[in-house]
């Protein structure tokens, strides 16, 4: 009796370590923030369908490229670029985002991440 009650009580803390782990792999997960082609500017941010010039998020995020172009991201880690399709990974910080041969009135992205 007392070994089915230990064994109970070890497969219950088990499960419950289990579901802790994968909940807080769900949370360090990094958000998508998307950057697509629309006119009027050539970039935006699309959240929800809103087209975005600035945007503040909490970190670490996935930088998605979805416009024409490689895009320059320049920020506290120096310069990177994100290629058309690809994402990359950006930390705590403030960038300004810029497409690779941008005219001279195309928009000027700024990500702040928290």
């Amino acid at each position: 009796m007392k070994t089915s009650i230990v064994l109970l009580v070890a497969a219950a803390l088990l499960a419950l370590g289990t579901g802790l782990s994968s909940a807080q792999a769900a949370a360090k997960a990094p958000k998508t923030v998307t950057v697509v082609m629309h006119d009027p500017g050539c970039h935006w941010f699309d959240v929800d369908n809103t087209f975005l010039k600035k945007l503040t998020v909490n970190g670490p995020v996935k930088l998605a490229n979805f416009d024409e172009a490689p895009l320059i991201v320049a920020g506290p880690h120096g310069v990177k670029h994100a290629n058309v399709g690809k994402p990359i990974l950006l930390t705590r910080g403030v960038y300004r985002i810029t497409m690779v041969g941008q005219a001279p009135d195309d928009n000027h992205l700024r990500l702040v991440v928290t």
